[in-house]
């Protein structure tokens, strides 16, 4: 009755196929064979006796249900009005013929189909029948055509509708396949169009559970019980809406089933107690099964194994390893430093292991214990130790540890230890009795007892203390055995006020050694005269008598301090001014009469006496110039007259212009004497001998020595003050060539009895005469050279372009007219000339 039941609803849940028959259009079917039923995969995992049972069963379920059905749906009929329907015998079952309605259009269909359903699977060495193809058209001949999935191929039809299987199925790769079916006559014609059925593959338990993956899981310890720690699942590729395949879960005796449970359905794995201990045990394996047919004994199994680890909370206290822990210190252990390691043990992990160290008692300021890297207790020192003051110190040293539970170790642990500290004696430097030296000097005196260093051999030696200073430029000295400081000269507070020096005490003969700074303060003393402050002091024209022109002020370098009293006075009587002090140190200036002109030539001042008061008393007399103005109304100045004012001058200043001019008159004489040497060896020059020189053609082929002619050209530089350099035998004065050659006119030829070198140099000599804007005429090829001797030197401008010759060329004007010109050229200032070509 249920399996009936089960059937009707699921076809409920499917559109209209070829294999149901829809009644009456209200969504119910009814099947017309039960044979499917019958040999379904349920029916054939039961007895035989079983099975006939089900059988009958389901065909009397059937039938009931498709009385019933009809019943149901000839009463709608019959109450809506719609066209009653025709009944058809088809077997054992009736089967309604639907009457189309005029409106719906709907094609009436004459297939009857059945349930087909191929097992998974089933070996087909030859085919076998699943089914047959029905229409409610009779007809004696017929052919049954299929298309589809599988049509021809998998599935194959006869003539009589048989439909048959040739191969074995796998659900899991397809689970049904859609066929259309076609009715042909005899004679070929299509007698029932096309209709669509559906061949289900029904599933067998042909796949056993697959766990996918690895598992593992973790959970605290004294986590509380139902505690979730991993979830499993496994896979099966048989229908999951089957038996085949449902899964369940269990764990099996070959894993840790002692504190963690697996749900059935779910695959959850959960604790099933609270007392989970890391410290007892801190990892658990446990083996899950999944079995299909949801559990039962026929169903398939797979197994796997999964870790669980138990992770740590601090759930014990650390405790003290020893009793009593004995420590050795040097006494000259830098403080912050560690001097020691109260090891603890705790069986929680490290990052859980959080002791919390104290000391009780006595000398808890001078040792602390602090937590470790690795948790233990350093011992720490807090305050400088000192063999001969304590060598020997006694701790009482706590531990505890915040939990949230009860300490597993609560009763067991030991939380109290005695610690015993030794200090050991170190060689130590000496100790100055202060950490800095601070004394006081009166400057511009020897003072023999400024005071005393001391320090001191802390050790038991108490060795001999020598003293020294260390800064070679400190104006203070110590005595190397007492300590006692002095002054190695007069110190000036106005020069320096402070000085600061380091003093070092060394344990004789050579040993240890400290260092210790000394503060020296200079005192004042009233060594320096008062000053007169800078003030602007002027008079206007207008300024009559009881005017108050200025007010003056004092400053004095020494320090000023409540005795300290400056008085101002006039150092001699003045006609025109008089000084009123105040008595707070300030003082005006008052015109006696006035007024005063501009046109007045006197200047005047005042000579200003200043005395501060002090011990011994300073007094000094200072000028105070006073300028004479043309002042507007608010007696503000706008013109002033200048006065004459005295330059002063120091004697370094002095030294170095002195300096400057002795070397400016040396330069300047250095300079004469050139210049007469020049002119001396130009005179001597002049009445030195005959030179003969050669105007030398060299032939450009070249050829040696035999290629050239020489020329005596000592005519042509015979020219002096009197005509002639070249002095005859006689020693008497000769006209010279130059003034006895006549110039030609410049149409006329040269003269026959002058050779080419000569008119060329006449013709030459003419155009520098009268062009002073041509150049010389200059060649390699031809030149004259005057020789090294010459007075006249090179007349050539290849060697013109230095400007800087210090020779006097004045008396080129003396060798005649033809000589005029250069004399113009070389007579003036040389650069100034050069630049105007």
């Amino acid at each position: 009755m249920h399996r009936a039941e089960g059937v009707m609803k699921d076809r409920s849940n499917k559109r209209q196929t070829g294999k149901e028959r829809r009644l009456g259009g209200f969504g119910l079917y009814l099947v017309p064979e039960n044979k499917a039923l019958i040999n379904s995969p349920a029916s054939s995992q039961v007895g035989p006796f079983t099975s006939a049972v089900m059988a009958w069963l389901q065909l009397w379920t059937t039938g009931l249900m498709a009385t019933l059905v009809l019943s149901v749906s000839l009463d709608v009929a019959q109450e809506s009005g719609l066209p009653s329907v025709e009944r058809e015998k088809r077997g054992p079952v009736e089967i309604v013929r639907k009457e189309s309605h005029p409106i719906l259009f709907r094609r009436k269909r004459e297939w009857i189909w059945n349930f087909l359903y191929v097992e998974e699977e089933k070996p087909a060495p030859a085919m076998y029948k699943i089914g047959q193809l029905r229409s409610t058209k009779a007809v004696r001949v017929t052919k049954y055509t299929i298309e589809g999935e599988g049509a021809n191929t998998i599935f194959i039809v006869d003539d009589k509708g048989d439909l048959f299987v040739n191969k074995a199925l796998d659900r899991e790769k397809k689970s049904s396949y859609h066929l259309t079916a076609k009715l042909y006559d005899g004679n070929g014609d299509l007698i029932e169009d096309s209709g669509n059925f559906d061949v289900h593959v029904t599933d067998i338990n042909d796949h056993s559970p697959v766990f996918p993956k690895t598992y593992n899981g973790s959970i605290m310890e004294r986590s509380t019980e139902g505690t979730k720690v991993v979830e499993v699942r496994a896979t099966d590729d048989d229908d999951p809406t089957t038996a085949n395949g449902e899964l369940r879960y269990s764990l099996t005796p070959d894993g840790d089933t002692s504190a963690f449970q697996i749900d059935s359905i779910t695959g959850v794995i959960s604790c099933k107690t609270n007392t989970l201990d890391r410290e007892t045990k801190s990892q658990y394996v446990v083996v899950v099964k999944a079995q299909d047919m949801r559990g039962m004994a026929s169903g398939s199994t797979a197994t796997t194994s999964v870790t669980i680890t138990i992770t740590d909370i601090n759930d014990n206290i650390a405790s003290f390893t020893e009793k009593t822990y004995e420590l050795q210190v040097p006494e000259n252990k830098k403080l912050n430093e560690k001097i020691g390691t109260l090891a603890v043990k705790d069986r929680d992990q490290i990052q859980n292991k959080l002791p919390i160290f104290s000391i009780t008692g006595e000398s808890s300021d001078v040792f602390n214990v602090e937590r470790s890297p690795t948790k233990d207790g350093n011992v720490i020192l807090m305050k400088p130790l000192d063999y001969e003051t304590k060598n020997r110190y006694t701790l009482h040293v706590q531990v505890r540890e915040d939990v949230k539970n009860p300490a597993d170790n609560a009763n067991s642990a030991d939380t109290k230890a005695l610690v015993i500290i030794r200090v050991t004696d170190v060689d130590e430097p000496p100790v100055f009795s202060r950490t800095i030296y601070s004394f006081s000097v009166l400057e511009e005196q020897i003072v023999k007892n400024i005071g005393k260093i001391e320090a001191k051999d802390p050790d038991e030696a108490k060795k001999t203390i020598r003293y020294s200073i260390l800064d070679k430029d400190c104006p203070i000295d110590i005595n190397a055995h007492t300590g006692q400081l002095f002054t190695q000269r007069k110190l000036d507070r106005e020069t320096e006020s402070k000085y600061m020096c380091q003093v070092k005490a060394q344990e004789e003969p050579n040993g240890l050694e400290s260092f210790v700074i000394v503060n020296i303060t200079v005192e004042d003393i009233n060594d320096n005269k008062p000053d007169l402050a800078p003030v602007e002091v002027y008079i206007c024209e207008s300024d009559m008598a009881n005017t108050v022109i200025g007010t003056l002020r004092a400053t004095d370098k020494d320090v000023p301090d409540s005795r300290t009293h400056f008085t101002f006075s006039l150092a001699s009587e003045s006609s025109n001014f008089s000084i009123k002090d105040h008595g707070n140190n300030s003082a005006d200036i008052v015109v006696k009469q006035g007024p005063f002109s501009m046109d007045d030539p006197r200047s005047y001042s005042v000579d200003v006496r200043i005395s501060d008061g002090g011990q011994p008393l300073q007094t000094s007399i200072i000028p105070l110039p006073i300028k004479l103005c043309q002042c507007n109304a608010q007696r503000i100045s706008t013109n002033c007259k200048a006065d004459a004012q005295i330059m002063g001058v120091s004697v370094h200043a002095l030294i170095a212009i002195l300096l400057c001019i002795l070397t400016i008159l040396v330069i300047v004489i250095l300079f004469v004497m050139r210049k007469r040497y020049q002119k001396d060896s130009l005179a001597g020059m002049k009445n030195s001998g005959e030179i003969h020189e050669q105007l030398v053609t060299y032939d450009e082929e070249g050829g040696g020595e035999m290629d050239t002619n020489g020329y005596d050209v000592s005519i042509l530089t015979s020219a002096c003050h009197d005509g002639s350099l070249l002095r005859h035998p006689d020693h008497q004065p000769h006209p010279s060539l130059y003034a006895m050659v006549q110039k030609p006119p410049h149409h006329a030829q040269p003269a026959a009895c002058k050779g080419d070198m000569a008119a060329m140099i006449e013709v030459k000599k003419d155009e520098a005469d009268h062009d002073r804007n041509g150049f010389p005429y200059d060649t390699l090829h031809i030149y004259g050279y005057e020789g090294p001797e010459s007075l006249a030197g090179s007349l050539s401008s290849l060697e013109s372009s230095s400007s800087g010759s210090n020779l006097d060329y004045d008396f080129l004007s003396d060798w005649g007219p033809r000589f005029r010109t250069l004399a113009e050229l070389y007579g003036v200032d040389g650069p100034d000339y050069y630049h105007q070509y």
